[in-house]
């Protein structure tokens, strides 16, 4: 069967299924704008992009004609291959740039699958959750509500979404919903599990930390609010007075991912300036971004990983630690709540009390014996729910031979 995988950034979240669909035969074309690592029987057509957004476009209107502009040069790769034969039975795409646009203009047969990882909604999420971050004015929430024009279209077009968590699901119009199934990417708890042995050396640091030591971690893309870096950073003080022994690593980079950019410098810098006084830098290692190796061994070391994020998309950093066996202390916030229980395989905080996160930290700092039952139930249900090849790519086999039929 000809399946077709349309992501900006491929392989994204279609990584594995786009391997796996390969490996059972398919005749597997992926599109996208940057060239992806080789996978074994997928090829890969890039698009490029004719021109960039008018000089005189409505400022309100040019995330659209962005997603237009990419939508369209999409569809030229997507005429080559229609050229050349290839008549894809399913496309699975990623309509978050707007090249899912006109898929079905050139393959008005072909079955449409959708990955709907996010939905914006004025309040309540990125925005207007938290009160640090006062709600813009008029033009930032009307420029927020536009960018959901394209993903409108592509619901409308999409003869099947899928969402990771219920909770993003649940953030779709009611009739997209409808015919939303909640499918993760997966998770390899095959190559993602516990190992006693694991060691990470800093050698600028003359220090070497493995499994018993008394090691926090914190991880995300960007050190910014929206994954809770500011709440983590006013935790610090309390948690280092009271366990003199503990060393911080802290993984991310000093971009923004997601909301507003600082007025100057980086949200790291501002956050760290805020506590520096109160804290002890040669216990604090930011260890900016790292290699998958290095994560994993951290995830495997720490003795309690916060993972802290407004209502947004779920990390995958949170399920990996989970199913390396972490002890995991996270906010009580969607969709975290999809993945962890309080109390059965996690502990849940408020989000705005970094009181109340430093001294449950605390606690599991100081007794990782009576808190390892929370990491071992942590990697139980990662393997029953979101466990790579047992679980998701037998869900996506499903979907391939309904969409298919």
């Amino acid at each position: 069967m000809d399946i077709l995988f349309i992501h900006q950034n491929f392989p994204g979240q279609f990584l594995h299924v786009a391997r796996h669909f390969a490996q059972r035969g398919h005749r597997v074309v992926a599109v996208g704008t940057k060239a992806p690592p080789a996978i074994d029987g997928v090829r890969y057509l890039n698009y490029v992009l004719r021109r960039g957004n008018g000089k005189d476009t409505h400022p309100l209107a040019l995330e659209f004609e962005s997603k237009t502009l990419r939508g369209e040069a999409c569809a030229v790769a997507l005429r080559q291959l229609q050229a050349e034969g290839y008549a894809p039975r399913v496309v699975f795409c990623h309509p978050g740039w707007g090249e899912a646009l006109y898929v079905k203009a050139v393959f008005p047969q072909a079955r449409l699958v959708c990955l709907m990882e996010y939905y914006y909604h004025v309040q309540g999420q990125e925005m207007g959750f938290d009160p640090e971050f006062p709600m813009p004015g008029f033009a930032e929430a009307a420029r927020l509500q536009t960018k959901n024009a394209s993903l409108l279209l592509a619901m409308q077009d999409m003869d099947r979404g899928i969402a990771a968590t219920p909770w993003q699901a649940s953030r779709l119009p009611a009739w997209a919903q409808a015919k939303t199934t909640v499918l993760h990417e997966g998770i390899d708890t095959d190559e993602v599990r516990p190992n006693a042995q694991a060691r990470i050396a800093l050698p600028g640091h003359h220090l070497t930390v493995s499994a018993g030591d008394e090691v926090l971690t914190y991880v995300a893309r960007n050190l910014e609010p929206v994954r809770g870096y500011h709440v983590f950073m006013r935790a610090l003080p309390h948690i280092l007075a009271a366990r003199p022994n503990a060393r911080v690593f802290i993984v991310g980079g000093d971009g923004v991912s997601y909301g507003a950019r600082p007025s100057d410098g980086s949200y790291r810098q501002r956050y760290l300036a805020e506590v520096s006084r109160h804290i002890d830098p040669a216990r604090v290692h930011f260890m900016g971004l790292v290699s998958r190796q290095a994560f994993l061994a951290l995830m495997q070391i720490t003795r309690c990983h916060v993972y802290l994020t407004y209502p947004f998309v779920l990390s995958w950093s949170l399920l990996e630690a989970m199913s390396a066996g972490a002890t995991v202390v996270a906010s009580d916030t969607p969709p975290v709540r999809d993945a962890l229980r309080h109390g059965e395989n996690g502990l849940l905080v408020p989000f705005f009390e970094p009181g109340t996160l430093a001294e449950t930290v605390c606690e599991v700092l100081a007794d990782p014996a009576g808190h390892a039952h929370l990491g071992r139930a942590a990697r139980a249900s990662i393997v029953r729910d979101y466990d790579l090849k047992r679980v998701v790519l037998p869900a996506y086999e499903r979907l391939l031979a309904e969409m298919a039929a």
